[in-house]
């Protein structure tokens, strides 16, 4: 199996894949996980930061066949989200060659309309996270070795599964037509088995596109998901500029073999995010 250095892996995101290889159904490639100090989940952590230790940086790359960054920053101004740049930037150079998959997000697209955002759209971000992740594809365009992979909402990193309990009810927009919001999902010990592979690919040279897609096929309603999870949920309408529906093409990832080609569902998704309560998350 390919060593697979892990830079941000103590974020959310990070922390829902180490749950989802821990138990080996996902076939995991040898994981080397990065976090910054006063963030490690595990002993073996390589504890550095990416911008201000370029030596640590290419210390633990020389340990590893690909490297995949989910480090970036999610909210702040537009210095803060400029950092997403900055780390991805840092991670092609630390690499030096070697296969780099820069987690970017689906938020780059925009207000997407009725038919599937494929990844030669234009990307149309109207939010300034989204404008930030479009910011740092656009500076690495070009780069030999990297794959973007513009990943859809993964369960249990999204703000409807993994808010914090409320006592409240979830508030759900709830558009004319009648159902919630419309969102690509992808389970988290889904998003791993697609990432062991995808990892396994560019570690023995076969071609993969720069740009993919990374989700289940089909939208999801959340408020579907909602009440897949039993979650309690109020409905109001959706006001206006509220997004109704991003679904993500996905046929470069069914060639990979990435991700499979029938529709996902709420329970479905529900259920591979419980799944990880198996392995302890």
């Amino acid at each position: 199996m390919p060593r697979l250095l892990i830079v941000g892996g103590s974020g959310r995101l990070g922390r829902l894949l180490r749950h989802a290889w821990a138990g080996g159904a996902n076939e995991a490639p040898q994981l080397l996980w990065q976090a910054r100090a006063g963030r490690a989940v595990a002993e073996s952590d390589l504890i550095f930061d990416p911008l201000s230790e370029p030596e640590a940086y290419l210390s633990a790359i020389a340990q590893a066949d690909v490297v995949l960054n989910l480090a970036g920053v999610v909210r702040g101004d537009a210095a803060q989200l400029a950092r997403n740049t900055d780390l991805a930037l840092a991670a092609v150079a630390a690499a030096k060659g070697k296969p780099v998959l820069v987690a970017s997000s689906a938020a780059v697209y925009g207000r997407a309309g009725a038919e599937p955002c494929a990844e030669e759209s234009q990307m149309m971000p109207i939010a300034p996270y989204g404008a930030a992740k479009a910011a740092m594809e656009r500076a690495l365009l070009g780069a030999s070795g990297v794959t973007v992979l513009r990943i859809g909402n993964v369960a249990g990193a999204d703000a409807l599964l993994g808010a914090a309990p409320t006592l409240e009810p979830r508030q759900i927009d709830i558009f004319p037509a009648g159902h919630g919001p419309l969102r690509s999902y992808i389970g988290p010990q889904a998003l791993a088995g697609a990432l062991g592979h995808l990892v396994r690919l560019v570690a023995t040279g076969q071609p993969v596109p720069p740009c993919l897609n990374l989700a289940l096929v089909g939208p999801v309603g959340m408020e579907a998901l909602a009440e897949a999870a039993g979650l309690e949920w109020t409905p109001r309408a959706a006001p206006d500029g509220a997004i109704e529906r991003v679904e993500l093409a996905l046929e470069r990832a069914q060639a990979l073999g990435l991700v499979p080609d029938h529709p996902t569902t709420a329970d479905a998704i529900i259920n591979d995010l419980r799944g990880l309560e198996e392995l302890g998350a």
